[in-house]
């Protein structure tokens, strides 16, 4: 069988399967772990467009989890079904950002690509942060100002309350003479930012409006 897991859709399987866990140690009434188990169950499901029925059935053993041995079981067996985001080595990266004449790539050999929705990195002496993105299966470069707040905050992409910055871009106005900036606070970690996101909805929404505003 084919990867078929995108790797924020097994975040959220762990998500859920942190919750039929603790279903199981915060109760001993069956009625309420296996109302619960249906429920993860069901959302698991709903998490993918299509599966076929191989597929299905393997999602589905998310509800035969009962202890820890049976989560490190059920998540191991399916991670060998995630895909992640593309590999890419420093040279495509960089013709991503054909605008930036001197930009720091971090190492991508050691890179687990399976566990990213996009690629990020701070260069913190220049006060910049790059993400590689896909957008409508097409890699896009964004890069913009980085600044890290003071105190934790929601961030756009993974909607966790994690340490955060204002990443900024601008451009100039169609006439040319005004400067746009446009700031949305993310985290600061894009690797803790990854396994924070559990859905792409808020990821293609901050995608889309960077492209917009690029335009």
């Amino acid at each position: 069988m084919d990867p078929f897991i995108r790797s924020d859709q097994y975040h959220f399987i762990q998500h859920q399967t942190e919750a039929v866990l603790n279903s199981y140690l915060t109760t001993n009434d069956h009625a309420v772990t296996s109302a619960i188990q249906s429920i993860v169950q069901e959302k698991v499901v709903d998490a993918f467009h299509h599966l076929n029925e191989e597929q299905l059935q393997m999602v589905q053993q998310v509800n035969q989890v009962k202890d820890e041995e049976d989560a490190i079981f059920f998540l191991s067996r399916i991670k060998q079904y995630v895909f992640g985001f593309p590999e890419l080595t420093e040279s495509e990266v960089k013709a991503l950002f054909p605008k930036v004449k001197k930009m720091r790539v971090p190492n991508l050999k050691n890179m687990d690509w399976t566990n990213l929705s996009y690629l990020g990195w701070n260069e913190p002496g220049a006060q910049k942060k790059y993400l590689v993105v896909k957008d409508s299966d097409q890699l896009i470069g964004l890069f913009g100002e980085f600044i890290p707040s003071r105190r934790p905050g929601m961030c756009t992409i993974c909607r966790e309350y994690e340490d955060v910055g204002t990443f900024t871009t601008t451009k100039k106005s169609q006439e040319g003479n005004e400067v746009i900036s446009r700031g949305n606070y993310i985290c600061q970690n894009s690797e803790t930012c990854n396994q924070n996101i559990k859905s792409l909805k808020h990821l293609n929404h901050f995608i889309s409006r960077q492209r917009h505003a690029n335009r």
